[in-house]
């Protein structure tokens, strides 16, 4: 058994273009893992390996590789930095015990890194931090370390400065060691001297130092005691306090560098070993039962113990099907049989293999701890336990939030449509945020997904890897439907037919329920009216219609059945009997009880540059925008609004035009809020007139 003191599985995540993608080539060149580089701009880097990835030059998947430094294994994964696939983020985060948060020396805290910020915090994820991109012109070291404070509220431990600033930066000062680190212009990353402290910085440095040693001897009564007293703290002292403060989310150690031209890298690999934790200091996963409530037990990291493992990624490629797996506990061999607790199969494991991003090594064993993907499973899914037949269990299950975007798509060759029904069951499986459906009454495929972008991708995907061309339809968002008035009414199912016949009646109570209550059934009958085993009927009826709403046929939200009375047939009355009664209340009060219509409302995060925010405002107040806040920083603004999703179609190329190009943004699904009347009036009426379409 390796130890696992010397294992760590680390995450990369930041903003779009902070330079993650960059940041893991370079550790993997260091590590020799590579011997050439390449680039993202050239589209030829090791972990942006599909054809989407490279012309765009952005990270969709996450990818995983595994490499040494220092005695040390690192299975590092590179997370995609776009919002529409944050999902990708969250899951990768999961399954890390320790991340590199990524910021880009001009650009500093942008959006996207926020909500990044957000998941790890959720899922308690101790992480450096690295500000990359100093030798862009506009960078600035000490600016970012201050938005980290102010807009992330979180407390960055300053470790390196750097020496030289934009294109004059050539390296940078260790403040532990004391010693500078200045590399040459070659470009490679072994191409440095260790030198003394500039001149010109000694007093910048000494004061920084002092900083780090006294916010790092607070996390030890003792050394922080002899410290008072004038001891200077030793080396192994210090670095025990900072890794300690680092475990516990106390502050964050800063590096700096510039990735592109190699420029620190080593010493955030250093940080990665001294600070970041094994897999057996991060809190152990707790164990959940089938509904999700936890059982008090826990997934010890050790080999001794029954095998855990959580699948947090599907992926599909050349090789055939791969599950990225996390072994959370116990050991796993070649020719094992394992349970899927989900499913409550079991499955033999024929094939493990170590992933280079698209390579493989191929394993024989793994142990608590790994990171590693199978081939060829069935029927697994991500969020799904992997565990021992003998010790059944579920690993905490993955939430993922609801598709908020459709399109209709068919193909434009009419014999691809078994080929595309394939392709998209295998992205589905891949991406638990992408849904697909069919509608009943004109047999379209409907995609659902988180966003614009989201779903071109889809269909780039199907185009290129699958080869199935597309026409799509236009973009529809996904409304929702609810009431806003308490009716009381009766409702009694008769039908005679010769022989037994059907009898049920109900007095119910229908009535706005809670937000994001969904649907909620109660009954308060007294003295058998109507018998109990008829309620889950009742219920079953009801539930049934409110996937349709009253107004335009969209799911129905947030409504509360209380059924308080009836009547019943000692012959007649049968569940079904009840259930049609049920359905047939719904469909008779629904309407009675003032149905609203309700539209995705998403949380937009907008940059502008100070010149241009007016116009950013005044089109976000068109959009039916509430502007919630406004942040200055040094290169423009930030503006944070609530919008209407019908309204951000097509928004980056307003954006961009408004602002000559230097815009950015990024939007998530905040909540459902009620249409305006004159809103909801050209929705209802575009349903219908489709619905008279296809009636045709």
């Amino acid at each position: 058994m390796t130890d696992l003191s010397l294992y760590r599985n680390i995450g990369i995540f930041a903003h779009v273009d902070a330079g993650k993608t960059t940041t893991t080539e370079r550790i993997l060149k260091l590590t020799g893992k590579i011997h050439k580089l390449g680039e993202v701009h050239e589209g030829e880097s090791t972990t942006d390996f599909m054809e989407q990835e490279a012309e765009r030059g952005i990270t969709i998947q996450s990818a995983a590789v595994t490499c040494e430094w220092s005695g040390h294994r690192l299975n590092i994964i590179d997370t995609p930095g776009h919002v529409d696939f944050t999902v990708e983020v969250y899951r990768s985060l999961k399954v890390l015990d320790g991340g590199i948060g990524v910021f880009c020396g001009s650009g500093g805290v942008e959006p996207q890194s926020e909500t990044n910020w957000r998941y790890a915090n959720d899922s308690k994820v101790s992480r450096l931090i690295f500000v990359n991109k100093l030798d862009r012109i506009g960078a600035d070291f000490l600016r970012v370390t201050d938005q980290v404070k102010k807009v992330l509220g979180a407390n960055p431990l300053i470790m390196t400065l750097p020496i030289g600033r934009e294109d004059e930066f050539k390296g940078v000062v260790d403040l532990l060691s004391n010693k500078a680190y200045i590399w040459d212009e070659t470009g490679q990353p072994e191409n440095y001297e260790v030198t003394d402290v500039p001149a010109d910085m000694e007093d910048d440095v000494a004061m920084y130092r002092e900083q780090l040693i006294e916010t790092a001897v607070e996390m030890d009564d003792d050394v922080m005691m002899a410290y008072m007293e004038g001891e200077q703290p030793s080396m192994d002292d210090i670095k025990r306090c900072i890794r300690k403060g680092t475990l516990e989310l106390a502050f964050f150690p800063t590096y700096c560098g510039s990735a592109f031209k190699n420029k620190g890298m080593q010493l955030l690999l250093d940080a990665v070993v001294d600070y970041l934790p094994s897999p057996t200091e991060v809190n152990p996963q707790p164990l959940t039962d089938e509904e999700g409530n936890p059982t008090g037990e826990h997934a010890i990291v050790s080999a001794e113990e029954p095998f855990r493992a959580l699948a947090f990624k599907i992926m599909d490629d050349r090789f055939g099907a791969l599950t990225f797996v996390r072994v959370y506990s116990g050991e796993l061999r070649k020719g094992d049989t394992i349970l899927n607790s989900f499913t409550g199969k079991t499955e033999r494991i024929g094939r493990m293999c170590e992933m280079q991003a698209d390579e493989r090594n191929e394993l024989a064993y793994a142990h608590a701890g790994d990171i590693i993907a199978i081939v060829g499973m069935k029927n697994v899914q991500t969020g799904h336990t992997l565990c021992d037949p003998e010790h059944p269990c579920t690993l905490e299950a993955m939430v993922f939030p609801e598709p908020v975007i459709s399109i209709s798509v068919a193909p434009k060759d009419k014999g691809s449509t078994e080929k595309m029904g394939i392709a998209i069951g295998k992205m589905v499986a891949e991406d638990p945020t992408f849904r697909v459906e069919t509608d009943e009454d004109s047999g379209e495929t409907i995609l659902k997904g988180m966003g614009e972008l989201h779903l071109d991708i889809k269909v780039d995907i199907l185009k290129r890897t699958y080869g199935v061309e597309l026409e799509v339809g236009q973009p529809q968002v996904a409304y929702r439907e609810t009431i806003t008035q308490k009716v009381e009414d009766s409702y009694t199912h008769k039908k005679q037919s010769g022989g037994s016949g059907q009898y049920g009646k109900i007095d119910y109570t229908i009535e706005p329920g809670e937000p994001n209550s969904g649907f909620t059934f109660t009954s308060s009958v007294v003295g058998g009216n109507v018998p109990k085993e008829f309620f889950p009927a009742i219920e079953k009826g009801f539930k049934s219609l409110m996937e349709t709403g009253p107004l335009a046929g969209f799911q129905v939200l947030d409504v509360a059945i209380n059924l308080h009375d009836g009547a019943y047939h000692a012959v007649d009355s049968s569940a079904i009997a009840f259930e049609i009664a049920a359905k047939g209340a719904f469909r008779q009060t629904m309407p009675k009880a003032g149905p609203q219509l309700l539209e995705p409302i998403m949380k937009v995060d907008v940059f502008s540059p100070e010149d241009h925010v007016g116009d950013v405002i005044g089109d976000l107040n068109r959009r039916r925008g509430m502007i919630s806040g406004q942040e200055p920083s040094s290169t423009g603004v930030r503006v944070k609004a609530d919008v209407p999703l019908s309204e951000m179609f097509g928004y980056i190329s307003t954006l961009r035009t408004m602002t000559s190009g230097r815009g950015q943004f990024s939007m998530e699904f905040s909540h459902y809020a009620p249409c305006p009347a004159n809103v909801a009036e050209t929705v209802i009426a575009k349903v219908k007139e489709r619905a008279a379409a296809k009636a045709k």
